[in-house]
């Protein structure tokens, strides 16, 4: 097997960006194997939870006015090359690997860690391909993120709620401080409204910093009314873009696209027989609380919690029991057991459920894909 082959079979292992490391230094050591375009547009995405679903209703948007994007995500489903976009479609598998080659080498003698890799792979790709817009998601943080490497020109700022702790500290305002530095360098920032603790953050890191209210979005195919605040994020940056003449001013075009966006793992819904499976990448408790307006709206025979063996949503089980006839996890506290979510999923089956959502993780959104394409007849 070639070391290229053997980077690419391990960039396929959902648990392999795991392996966080802060710091700037490596991406810049790594950047130096390519030269880099820098693209008329740069934007950056942070937050907790709503980072994935901006970055899409932005780069359909910027599509739909005509511009080539470039799109950056993680993690990813099925494939690493989800990951890199250009117009929503991921890279294929020859781009991918001649982009590695040009990276493989240097990563390897400094050490560069998965996630430094996979961004320094979507720099290069869309570099190389001369994209007029790059949309890169933040993954931890951003003070010392890989996204936060190069420089960009607009930062938009997602709800921001607990989670990697451990890297980021563990309140709300700390927390807030390592995302306010998505802003650095940048000329324009939006933030959607946060929690006063995290706006107090955001606002001593850059006082010109704008608030955008959420406004319904009823005609959105992404179901959900907590895509109302990604929506609305998206929508208002991109007037900010018209109005200082960096973008064409096509509203139309923008609702048209952002409306009929379908965002995979965000309550992406299967049938299968009678069984409506919906599916969502919610991993953390800020997540699960703004899935609960829409849990409410539906009567589920059951709902499957299962998230990665260092994460833990214990605390989501009072909140989501009112809303099922059962609800599954991996073990105690959850009231009904099973090993896995394959397993679950057997046994939901069998039993003949009609509603059934299953979240947790990214890694168990993409396992019930993996038993869902098993099932499917063909």
């Amino acid at each position: 097997m070639s070391t290229i082959d053997a980077l690419l079979q391990q960039l396929e292992k959902p648990a392999a960006d795991r392996c966080y490391l802060p710091g700037h230094e490596r991406m810049h050591t790594l950047l130096r194997a390519v030269r880099l375009n820098r693209p008329a547009l740069r934007i950056r995405i942070a937050g907790t939870n709503g980072k994935g679903s901006t970055a899409w209703f932005m780069a359909s948007a910027l599509q739909a006015t005509g511009l080539q994007v470039g799109l950056f995500t993680s993690p990813h489903l099925q494939s690493f090359n989800e990951r890199l976009r250009i117009n929503l479609q991921p890279i294929q598998d020859q781009e991918l690997r001649c982009v590695a080659g040009q990276l493989i080498e240097r990563a390897m003698r400094i050490g560069a860690s998965y996630f430094e890799m996979a961004t320094a792979m979507a720099l290069a790709w869309f570099s190389a391909r001369k994209v007029d817009v790059e949309i890169l998601e933040a993954g931890v943080g951003a003070r010392l993120d890989a996204t936060t490497a190069v420089p960009a020109d607009m930062a938009l700022i997602t709800p921001i709620g607990l989670d990697h702790c451990d890297w980021l500290g563990d309140d709300l305002h700390q927390i807030a401080w390592e995302k306010a530095h998505v802003m650095k360098d940048c000329r324009i920032f939006l933030s959607i409204n946060q929690d006063a603790g995290a706006a107090r953050a955001l606002r001593q890191y850059q006082p010109g910093l704008s608030f955008v209210n959420t406004e319904p979005w009823p005609d959105l195919i992404c179901a959900g009314e907590h895509q109302w605040q990604n929506a609305s994020l998206a929508w208002q940056a991109l007037h900010v873009l018209a109005h200082k003449g960096i973008i064409p001013l096509r509203p139309d075009a923008w609702r048209s696209a952002m409306t009929s966006l379908n965002i995979p793992g965000r309550l992406q819904c299967h049938k299968l027989a009678e069984c409506e499976i919906w599916l969502d990448a919610a991993h953390n408790l800020h997540a699960v609380e703004s899935l609960l307006p829409w849990l409410k709206t539906r009567s589920w025979d059951a709902i499957l919690v299962f998230t990665r063996e260092d994460r833990n949503l214990d605390e989501a089980v009072p909140k989501l029991l009112p809303h099922c006839r059962r609800l599954i996890g991996p073990c105690k506290p959850w009231p009904t057991t099973a090993p896995n979510v394959q397993a679950a999923l057997e046994q939901e089956f069998k039993r003949g459920t009609r509603h059934l959502l299953i979240m947790g993780s990214f890694t168990t959104v993409a396992k019930a894909l993996d038993w869902l394409d098993r099932r499917q007849p063909g």
